[in-house]
């Protein structure tokens, strides 16, 4: 029983001995002057206070002088990051380089020339509906002896020179436009030596390709509309269609024939002079020109039927 006392004694004697010192510390900081109370600012005024300076400018940081003597600091350029130059690669890359820029082949002349003299790989079609029925293949003398005869659609790959050729031999006025016993029926040689001649005064007055000059004739003078009748309620209407390429074409040369072969017709110019006029006029686009009048006159109609 002894024993148990102690313990329980020493037990007591320690829980006293720490209320002792908790005792003592209070009446140190009970001595001391009380520190002032911070003031809780409420929420919304931070807030407030937070926007203000967020306007404001920021200060720019005091330059430093450097010292004399000293050396003038090196500004180092910044440093790209690894995404940046991975970018740059990459647009490095995507980009062809440029080359240089490839001269242009030189035209190289075909074997055969029209009449030994001019070159008909080197013309132009401006308009594209009718550059598929030009035919401006190369040869020496615009004569295919009729290959061309009793095949559908076959015209259009005859030398467009020939074609022009083989109007001559049927152009003028009404009665002489026989195919069999007209005029100038079956005179194909002379035809073509007449158009060489042609040829040679238009080359030596403008300095042009006469063949390029022929081309831009037609496609001047074909006419892109013209009318047809159309049959309604026991009436006859004329309405306005548009003409097809092989059919502008034949219009075109026909135009140009006739035109030439009337006005030769009881004038003191021959035949030639006048086809060489005819053919500069068309080229230019001018009126005075019998196949840009009649195309003219035929897409008015047109128009006005529509």
């Amino acid at each position: 029983m002894s024993k148990k006392k102690k313990t329980e004694e020493a037990e007591e004697a320690e829980k006293k001995a720490p209320k002792k010192a908790t005792k003592k510390a209070t009446k140190e900081t009970a001595d001391k002057p009380a520190k002032k109370a911070t003031k809780k600012v409420p929420k919304k005024k931070t807030k407030q206070a937070a926007e203000e300076l967020a306007k404001k400018p920021a200060k720019k940081a005091p330059k430093k002088t450097p010292k004399k003597g000293a050396e003038e600091a090196v500004e180092k350029p910044p440093e790209e990051s690894k995404e940046e130059v991975e970018e740059i690669i990459e647009e490095a890359v995507e980009k062809p380089s440029e080359e240089a820029p490839v001269a242009p082949e030189p035209h190289v002349k075909p074997d055969l020339m029209l009449f030994g003299k001019w070159d008909s790989t080197e013309v132009e079609v401006k308009d594209v509906g009718l550059a598929r029925y030009i035919s401006l293949k190369p040869v020496l003398l615009p004569h295919t002896s009729g290959r061309h005869a009793h095949k559908r659609f076959h015209k259009s790959q005859v030398p467009i020179v020939e074609r022009f050729v083989n109007k001559l031999l049927n152009a003028g006025r009404r009665k002489d436009k026989r195919t069999r016993t007209g005029r100038n029926a079956g005179k194909k040689l002379q035809a073509i030596n007449a158009v060489r001649r042609v040829f040679e005064m238009i080359d030596y007055r403008t300095g042009l390709n006469p063949i390029q000059v022929l081309v831009t004739a037609i496609e001047n003078s074909a006419p892109a509309e013209e009318t047809t009748r159309i049959s309604y309620g026991g009436m006859a209407y004329p309405r306005s269609v548009d003409v097809s390429p092989q059919r502008r074409i034949d219009l075109a040369l026909r135009y140009l024939a006739v035109g030439a072969t009337r006005s030769a017709h009881k004038n003191a110019k021959s035949f030639e002079e006048c086809l060489i006029d005819e053919l500069l006029l068309a080229y230019k686009g001018d009126s005075g020109s019998f196949a840009i009048a009649r195309k003219e006159e035929r897409e008015r109609v047109a128009r006005s039927a529509r």
